[in-house]
């Protein structure tokens, strides 16, 4: 999972039509392979290790950066909501992904289950009062119909805690979202670099607090994958999910949560020899045209 939400804060140029296509590119391609780099650094490092290491990492050269280029940085209210919106996006979405893989969840698997969050976000937007038409409660009901066939019958491997895991983990993450809107977030990408910090933090934490322990030797592969999350899916992406949210239309920038699910079902059957039953594809295709007839509602 790869993303936080960021707040615009003033007027850009005109976008970049390479910018746009390689910020697309991005989120696709990148992000969609975010969930099979995972699990390779799961070979060589704990859950929540893993994640706090690459998040204190890359919000660490973020926030840097940011600093050093001039921007000001979050005052305590803007700390304070970094802090919950980095819990529920990173700690519990991207945290749940990751403990779901590590106990045997294919990683097509999970990016198909991370590919609901719109579902999630829709029914918290009702609850903050944007109610949704007949497109998007067409694609609710129907979206949720492919998660419940996934969880029967699909290949939801690893136990009812991995289950729970990989479907708490979108609903905490469009939770985050949408709250995100309400509260006083820091300027443009201060946000995801606020997030990932305190995200790391926490993720850290709680790692010491489970006694989570590295391997004697990390994999190769697991440490290139490491580096891969660190500076593509954190530093790469992020960035230019920032731009996208300021240049492009919000359902073209949404657009990766069902997009990135076919992308990560693809490199997990290519690279890691995963296979999906014929119920799986069936979930798939349900909850992707759920999220697009979603994204079709909010236009």
């Amino acid at each position: 999972m790869t993303t936080a939400t960021v707040t615009p804060d003033v007027a850009e140029p005109a976008p970049h039509r390479g910018r746009l296509l390689f910020s697309l590119f991005a989120l696709y391609v990148i992000w969609g392979s975010t969930y099979l780099a995972m699990r390779f650094a799961l070979t060589g490092f704990p859950p929540f290790r893993m994640a706090g290491m690459r998040f204190l990492l890359a919000g660490g050269v973020l926030f840097a950066g940011l600093r050093l280029k001039g921007q000001p940085g979050p005052g305590l209210r803007q700390w304070g909501a970094g802090v919950a919106t980095g819990f529920l996006l990173l700690v519990m979405g991207n945290g749940g992904i990751a403990v779901a893989q590590n106990l045997g969840v294919p990683s097509g698997v999970a990016a198909l289950v991370v590919g609901s969050m719109p579902l999630w976000a829709a029914i918290f937007g009702a609850a903050f009062g944007q109610r949704p038409g007949r497109a998007e409660l067409a694609g609710l009901v129907l979206g949720f119909a492919g998660v419940a066939l996934l969880n029967l019958g699909g290949d939801m491997s690893g136990g009812g805690v991995a289950a729970l895991a990989v479907v708490v983990a979108p609903a905490a993450w469009a939770f985050g979202s949408v709250w995100s809107r309400r509260l006083p977030m820091p300027a443009g990408l201060m946000t995801p670099a606020t997030q990932m910090l305190s995200a790391g933090v926490m993720m850290m934490a709680l790692s010491f607090a489970l006694g989570e322990r590295m391997a004697d030797a990390v994999p190769p592969r697991a440490m290139a994958s490491f580096v891969y999350l660190v500076v593509f899916g954190s530093l790469v992406a992020f960035s230019a999910y920032g731009y996208l949210l300021k240049h492009a239309r919000p359902a073209l920038a949404t657009s990766y949560a069902y997009v990135n699910p076919a992308v990560a079902v693809l490199l997990g059957v290519v690279f890691a020899g995963e296979t999906l039953g014929p119920m799986t594809w069936g979930a798939m295709s349900a909850i992707l045209v759920a999220v697009m007839l979603l994204a079709r509602g909010k236009r």
